[in-house]
């Protein structure tokens, strides 16, 4: 039996070792256009910022390496530019121009996706990158010495785009980063990927929303980019990152059919429609488990499991099924991780499905133990039974790991009421008692029963002025800021202010992040209230999600500033702590004199100049760095109110 192997990345490197596992004898032949095979394309950006030293670490096999375990011929620099399905039979173009034929028995594709380059005016002047491959790397590696790259411009936000924003930055390259949709990372909902550009302006990087380039135009000073808002933006190289699309040429030569998505068609043993073809990795299409419509799914791991059952059906029969992928996606984007999986809200949406949404905000383990740091969850699910749809989570510790245990149970039908059942492993250096995933399974689940009828960041920006909103903080937490219009009602006075608040009404009640507003909510339903709704993720959520874009701040505290101020340490007190602490520090010292508070709270760093002044203190500087943040206050006199 000769097994043909199209592509000799991912799938396909993964499907030519198992087919040599589970037959000694077949012949195998994988065909690479390029120099390279089974790189770590993943990894590509980090070599260029410097963080994986060594090149040959992106090497997982040489063509020599691989082809000796396992007994395979690897053809690189050999590009197919033919299928001919009728005789089975392949045209194969070396790299000398010399071309010649192959038959096959069996033949994968796995041909991956192209980058997306539009036709605009400049995109082919020197010094404008994709990233794909190791060529690519190589040659964007090489410009930045040479050239001496200071300034650059990343065209889209997504994953890659953001990635090799940071890693830029780390190679010494000031980068802004233009992005034509209203936020970064377009799989994820707008409310998740608002946390995403604080930190990115908190880094240094300048963003640019939805903004689209018009064309580009070299000079001898370097690139001009040129925004459809009139802009520009000088640089000394561009990255192109706007998408990739599905490599089907090869496909549609020969006639096999494709999706409605654009992607090669392939049944359940991932099939094409010419029998024995098959196809895997990014150029396939596959209906999503949840939805049952087709859709294309750029990531790795499916692409490497995929390999694993192509080959078993190609030597035994179509003996195994695929079961599909919800998409599970992860990236680090400089000291903060954001990770996604199954459907978001935004999809859910367009699609049309009944949804309901939970956010919570706990600790990457507990707040007790040093160094918990914040992590935001996002829960979406069917507002009757509960069934999990998908899942968001945005923080700088433990992230992987509840979307990794989230994956697994929306891959196996499972609903909210299963996150509640969980067992986790549990010690104050790890976890909480009450893990973030519960947290979040047991909020969804008082979402649907009716014990905390919700409502969402966006939804109250609609309704704002046709709702009474109470702040349930405490008066010095609301002193730091609150929702316009709020009235403050701290949780702890509720009951001897439940005059104040109308019963023929509609009331909005919120906290920080939810659970004393879920409470105050509980103390009003049980005293006859009907329309009273929790806001879901307090003011957290809220105030992080309609915070326009900052300007980049690289503004960082003295040691002289620090050395002279009082210290204090807040990081991982639950709220109403760290602001508490602040105003008893700020209270306690002299006028002219310095506090310096250290806290994982982005909200308290933010909402800190609008509190200085209201009060007559000063902001000295304020500073972010792995989740933690430090800001100086300095004692003024107090604030005079004006008549």
């Amino acid at each position: 039996m000769r097994h043909v192997i199209i592509g000799g990345v991912a799938g396909g490197a993964t499907a030519a070792a198992r087919l040599r596992r589970v037959d000694e004898t077949a012949e195998i032949i994988l065909l690479e256009k390029g120099p390279y095979i089974s790189y770590a394309n993943c990894g590509l950006p980090y070599y260029i910022g410097g963080v994986i030293a060594k090149r040959e670490k992106l090497l997982l096999q040489t063509p020599k390496s691989f082809g000796t375990r396992f007994r395979i011929d690897v053809r690189i620099e050999s590009k197919v530019i033919a299928i001919h399905p009728e005789d089975k039979s392949l045209t194969i173009r070396r790299a000398n121009g010399e071309e010649y034929k192959e038959t096959y028995d069996k033949l994968l594709l796995s041909p991956g996706a192209n980058p997306v380059k539009p036709p605009l005016e400049g995109i082919n002047s020197e010094g404008i990158f994709t990233l794909r491959n190791v060529e690519d790397t190589d040659h964007i590696k090489a410009y930045i010495a040479e050239k001496q790259v200071k300034r650059a411009v990343v065209v889209g936000a997504g994953f890659i785009g953001l990635e090799m924003a940071e890693n830029l930055h780390h190679a010494g390259v000031a980068v802004s980063v233009v992005e034509m949709g209203n936020q970064v990372m377009a799989p994820i909902d707008f409310s998740m990927a608002a946390y995403i550009h604080q930190h990115l302006t908190q880094k240094g990087t300048s963003l640019y929303l939805e903004e689209g380039v018009t064309h580009f135009q070299r000079t001898d000073s370097g690139i001009t980019v040129f925004l459809k808002s009139g802009r520009t933006i000088p640089a000394d190289m561009v990255l192109l990152s706007i998408g990739v699309r599905p490599a089907t040429a090869l496909a549609q030569q020969a006639g096999l059919k494709l999706g409605e998505t654009g992607g090669i068609w392939v049944d359940k043993h991932l099939e094409t429609s010419q029998k024995d073809i098959y196809a895997v990795g990014d150029a396939i299409e596959y209906p999503h488990p949840l939805t049952g419509k087709p859709w294309l799914n750029y990531l790795a791991n499916p692409a490497n499991r995929q390999g694993r059952i192509v080959a078993d059906n190609m030597v035994f029969g179509n003996t195994v099924s695929y079961e599909g992928a919800i998409g599970t996606s992860i990236a680090k984007v400089f000291d903060m991780t954001v990770a996604s999986t199954g459907l978001a809200a935004k999809r859910l949406k367009q699609l049309g499905m009944e949804y309901q949404s939970s956010v919570t905000h706990s600790s990457s383990h507990a707040g007790y133990y040093p160094d918990a740091l914040p992590l935001t969850l996002k829960l979406t699910f069917h507002p009757k039974t509960g069934k999990l749809y998908g899942a968001q989570c945005v923080g700088y510790e433990g992230v992987d790991k509840r979307i990794d245990q989230i994956a697994g149970v929306i891959k196996h039908g499972g609903t909210v009421y299963d996150l509640t059942e969980t067992e986790h492993t549990y010690a104050p250096p790890f976890s909480s008692a009450k893990d973030p995933i519960a947290i979040g399974g047991y909020v969804a689940s008082n979402i649907i029963s009716g014990a905390m009828p919700a409502i969402s960041w966006r939804e109250l920006v609609d309704e704002k002025d046709q709702v009474m909103m109470f702040d349930t903080r405490t008066a010095e937490e609301y002193s730091f800021g609150s929702i316009p219009g709020a009235v403050n009602v701290p949780l702890n006075e509720l009951r001897e202010h439940i005059a104040e608040i109308p019963m023929d009404k509609p009331v909005v009640l919120f906290c920080a992040i939810g659970l004393r507003g879920y409470l105050a909510q509980r103390i009003l339903m049980g005293r006859g209230y009907r329309n009273v709704r929790n806001l879901i993720g307090g003011y957290k959520t809220y105030s992080t999600s309609v915070a326009p874009i900052a300007k980049p701040s690289t503004e960082v505290p003295s040691p002289q500033e620090a050395g002279e101020a009082t210290k204090i340490n807040v990081c991982g007190l639950q709220c109403p702590g760290p602001i508490m602490q602040v105003i008893e520090a700020m209270n306690s010292i002299a006028v002219g004199k310095r506090v310096t508070v250290t806290a994982t709270d982005a909200g308290l760093a933010r909402d800190a100049s609008a509190w200085c002044d209201t009060t007559g203190n000063k902001l000295i500087s304020k500073h972010e760095e792995k989740g933690r943040y430090t800001v100086v206050l300095e004692k003024g006199e107090p604030a005079t109110k004006q008549n």
